[in-house]
């Protein structure tokens, strides 16, 4: 008896606190079209005001992004950075980047403009064009370039680990942002040659002594791939920390 009781005396306060969430979901929801009246969310290319079930990205631009395709091309030009370099099984990358071409908008926004959620976007719509070609099989952990710890500060995130997690998110495969650090604080990348590209990144990246990479397949993410020179050097820090594990 004493169970009904106290059963029937909870049940009050349970009906409430789903009331109350309820409408406190309900508010949310007005909140956010309120405001969508006066700052409606716009395409990041070419700023059309987004319809119902757009998100960032306009179905037209989305359907003239310029992508590689280069996971459906064996031998591809991603791969070809790498060749004599790095023993990669598979590279791609999701859109070509031209100058003066309005996807620029999509970096600009990711990188400069404080949209994180930009970054989880484009890293789950990568991994799900990537997905039916078995990209992922075999995976066992997802690596973003990191970025050093006062440039992230500054930034806020890293942009390359947002697209990593949106990636994470629709492959199943776990993200690392603890083993890889960033020792250098290099400066920026973007108006380099590609010998300066190589030359800013030597020895910037490290490992932590406790992580174990051993017989792991690793993916290796980043927000722009140029000259492939970050991404080189983080695998010269695997390659150096595997060397050393087997020389002790």
């Amino acid at each position: 008896m004493s169970k009904v009781i106290n059963y029937y005396l909870f049940a009050p306060n349970l009906y409430l606190y789903i009331r109350n969430f309820n409408n406190l979901f309900a508010m949310k929801k007005w909140i956010v079209s309120f405001w969508s009246l006066f700052f409606p969310p716009c395409c990041v290319v070419c700023g059309r005001v987004l319809l119902d079930g757009e998100a960032h990205l306009c179905t037209s631009c989305n359907m003239d992004m310029p992508r590689t395709y280069f996971h459906l091309q064996e031998g591809n030009v991603a791969e070809q950075l790498f060749w004599g370099r790095i023993p990669i099984v598979r590279a791609a990358s999701y859109f070509f980047y031209t100058k003066g071409s309005r996807f620029k908008n999509l970096l600009y926004d990711l990188k400069y403009h404080d949209n994180k959620e930009l970054g989880y976007f484009m890293g789950r719509n990568m991994a799900k064009e990537l997905q039916p070609t078995a990209f992922f099989e075999g995976i066992d952990v997802i690596l973003p370039v990191p970025l050093h710890p006062a440039r992230k500060r500054k930034r806020g995130y890293n942009q390359s680990e947002l697209i990593a997690r949106g990636v994470s998110h629709v492959s199943g495969v776990p993200v690392d942002v603890l083993s890889l650090y960033r020792e250098v604080n290099s400066s920026t990348q973007t108006r380099k040659s590609t010998f300066e590209r190589w030359e800013n990144v030597e020895k910037v990246f490290a490992l932590h002594p406790s992580c174990d990479f051993s017989n792991k397949h690793i993916l290796l993410v980043d927000d722009v791939l140029t000259t492939g020179s970050s991404l080189w050097r983080v695998h010269r820090c695997l390659l150096l920390i595997r060397m050393y594990a087997s020389a002790c």
